[in-house]
């Protein structure tokens, strides 16, 4: 496949939604953007959490509701007069068996990781063509490195990859730019808050501050592809 051509975009002045900005990742994401200058709109569940990050707007939403899409393109016009890119941090994670894992919590894995994020798109998607701007995809290393114990939660991982590798073609003609993010295990404190089972024994994660920086560089420097050997 060939490598795409990067062209750097500016982050001062950028109109940015952040989905997950109440997550450890997501509100590091946000810091970093405002700091560079960005318009940022925080969406997330958490109302008191959204109050204290930095912002032009804020939507309270959750990724299983097909409504949020909406909540969002609306809010985007209303604070920022559009968008230039989205950022979607938002995940959850299971473990254990496949055997052991409820029918509800296989759902809940692909409504949050994969439905969600997809319809959320396309109720942004014409904000994003407007501006030619930009989607930044945040999956996980198990979407190319699949883990036992994980058979759910790395299927919804790699359907978020897949459907980014699809939109970078599929968005050229509309000028917008898709980067997929596959980060190594990262410290967010996210496999202490499982939706079932329990995390296996994993090695140090990486600093969620550097992880977070380096997915900024990524998008200030118009790459496209962030893979775990991308984070050092």
């Amino acid at each position: 496949m060939p490598v795409a051509h990067q062209t750097p975009r500016p982050l001062d002045g950028a109109r940015i939604a952040v989905v997950g900005a109440t997550g450890v990742l997501g509100s590091l994401l946000t810091t970093e953007l405002s700091a560079r200058g960005a318009r940022v709109l925080v969406v997330g569940r958490d109302a008191e959490r959204l109050a204290a990050l930095p912002g032009e707007g804020r939507v309270v939403a959750d990724l299983g509701d097909a409504r949020a899409g909406e909540d969002v393109a609306r809010a985007a016009r209303e604070h920022l007069g559009g968008l230039d890119g989205l950022v979607n941090a938002a995940g959850v994670v299971a473990f254990g068996s496949l055997a052991d894992t409820p029918d509800e919590v296989v759902e809940e894995l692909f409504l949050a990781n994969v439905v969600g994020p997809l319809l959320l798109l396309r109720r942004v998607l014409p904000l994003l063509e407007e501006s030619q701007g930009f989607v930044a995809q945040v999956s996980a290393v198990v979407a190319e490195q699949p883990m036992p114990r994980m058979a759910a939660y790395s299927a919804s991982k790699a359907a978020l990859s897949a459907a980014a590798v699809s939109l970078r073609t599929e968005l050229r003609r509309s000028r917008v730019d898709v980067l997929d993010v596959r980060p190594p295990h990262t410290e967010t404190g996210l496999a202490t808050r499982p939706l079932s089972g329990q995390a296996p024994r994993l090695p140090a994660g990486k600093d969620p501050g550097d992880v977070a920086r380096r997915i900024v560089e990524a998008i200030a420097a118009g790459e496209h592809d962030l893979g775990p050997e991308a984070f050092g």
